[in-house]
């Protein structure tokens, strides 16, 4: 393995776990990453990475239960769904859905959380790492994540905010 294993930038190992990292060296594709792993990952929303977000009208968040059992749910809604709150962190409304309420119950256990974000047209993705909390009664936080229109023309029923805290993407 390479020596870049013991002074990797801290967000490295959210995106390159050291096991990785070993079956990379094992298989020959740790020379590809040396480079990136040596920068690490960006952990801010730059403007490209907020100007990506504007135009996702779906997305994919996958979480993990406390026991590990793991869990991938599509969000959608108006292009722009998901909002930047601050540079560091994103969110969006949850609105009333199939009441099993798997996202919730993983987050209220775990914290980890990773979205996917894909533009099929263009045939590009972005992944980001981090963690993941809901959020209840927050007025001020609803009327920044909830789009009215969206509301009033699908009865859309926003029941909270999902805010998620970027530790690193690609």
């Amino acid at each position: 393995m390479s020596d870049l294993t013991e002074t990797v930038p801290y967000n490295v190992d959210v995106v390159f776990t050291p096991a990785a990292r070993q079956a990379q060296a094992a298989r020959g594709s740790d020379k590809l990453y040396e480079k990136r792993i040596a920068k690490g990952f960006p952990d801010t929303i730059t403007p490209e990475l907020a100007a990506y977000v504007a135009e996702r009208d779906t997305a994919f968040l996958a979480t993990v239960s406390a026991a590990g059992a793991p869990y991938i749910q599509h969000r959608g809604g108006p292009k722009g769904f998901i909002k930047v709150v601050d540079e560091r962190t994103l969110g969006f409304a949850d609105y009333a859905g199939n009441k099993q309420y798997i996202t919730i119950s993983n987050l209220a256990g775990n914290d980890r959380a990773y979205l996917f974000l894909l533009d099929f047209a263009h045939r590009q993705r972005i992944k980001l790492w981090g963690r993941a909390r809901v959020v209840e009664g927050d007025v001020e936080l609803m009327e920044r994540l909830v789009d009215p229109a969206y509301v009033k023309t699908n009865r859309a029923r926003p029941q909270r905010a999902i805010v998620f805290t970027l530790e690193a993407w690609d």
